[in-house]
């Protein structure tokens, strides 16, 4: 057990040169392949290649960003920026970070619910009424959350913070129907999302990031013991899982276009179908943890 531990450190956690020097050239073969339409084996081993380079980039993330926080900690302008007050508290102060977040998250998805709403009455156009419908559920659990300035201190603050961590979860199942109205539209219509040109790689890195920083941070998240960090986590959770599934979606169309229609459907809908399990869940456990603690804080004050 422990040799197959660190043959896979090895392999997925390299050190930074050597992952840089993987990740160059099998990202530059991959653009290569793609610029002069090369098929057959030369471009499904540069297809494995950038994914493997991919992989490294994304799991090694993580620690490159530790590493370069603790370097500019250090550093004179690092010190700088940490004497304004502002600047400081959004460093030092997890809930107030948390809530820069969910107000940035907040302002994208109404941006999002605009565009996709208006897009769909103006084309009539289910697919993107089923997106603002989801991006609209999104912005609405994170504004629920940021609402909560003038709450009590206390048992009683505590309190109200389940109520909305649950109320969370009940948004999350209107959420996963929304979601799985989607994957219906993505499967019957072969519908999904596109990105232009090499953009689809950035979306890629991102996306595998979101979701390995969502997982890590509703873990870690649980040592503080407060309803709306764990509820913020949770959604940005299902917002990466969600992002998943739109890449699936884009390579598919841009990578599979000699599939058999039949195998791309079955992907969509498997895939799709695992985010739509995973959310359900989730929100299940958010309304199950908040209900059961209530009632023991209700059984404590009686």
């Amino acid at each position: 057990m422990e040799l197959a531990k660190k043959i896979l450190k090895r392999v997925f956690f390299p050190p930074l040169p050597l992952t840089v020097f993987i990740a160059v050239p099998a990202f530059a073969a991959v653009f290569y392949v793609l610029a002069k339409e090369i098929g057959g084996p030369p471009a499904y081993l540069s297809y494995l290649a950038s994914a493997y380079a991919l992989t490294i980039l994304v799991l090694g993330l993580p620690g490159a960003v530790r590493s370069a926080r603790r370097w500019t900690d250090c550093h004179p302008l690092a010190k700088k920026i940490r004497s304004i007050p502002l600047s400081r508290r959004y460093v030092e102060d997890i809930t107030f970070r948390t809530e820069v977040s969910l107000g940035v998250g907040f302002a994208v998805n109404l941006l999002y619910i605009a565009m996709k709403l208006v897009s769909g009455i103006y084309y009539r156009s289910a697919w993107l009424i089923a997106l603002a419908v989801y991006y609209t559920l999104l912005a609405v659990m994170r504004f629920l959350l940021l609402c909560r300035k003038r709450w009590p201190e206390g048992r009683a603050r505590q309190e109200l913070e389940l109520r909305r961590y649950r109320l969370c979860g009940c948004v999350l199942l209107l959420m996963n129907l929304a979601l799985s109205g989607i994957v219906v539209f993505m499967v019957r219509y072969d519908r999904g999302y596109q990105y232009p040109g090499t953009l689809i790689y950035a979306m890629a890195a991102y996306s595998f990031y979101a979701v390995i920083s969502a997982a890590v941070n509703v873990i870690k998240f649980r040592r503080y013991e407060s309803p709306i960090l764990s509820a913020a986590k949770a959604i940005s959770l299902v917002a990466a899982l969600v992002s998943i599934l739109s890449l699936e979606t884009a390579m598919l169309a841009q990578f599979g276009s000699g599939d058999d229609p039949l195998f791309r459907k079955a992907m969509t809908g498997a895939t799709g179908g695992g985010v739509c399990v995973m959310v359900l869940g989730t929100a299940l456990f958010m309304i199950v943890k908040a209900s059961r603690q209530l009632r023991q804080s209700t059984t404590q004050n009686t």
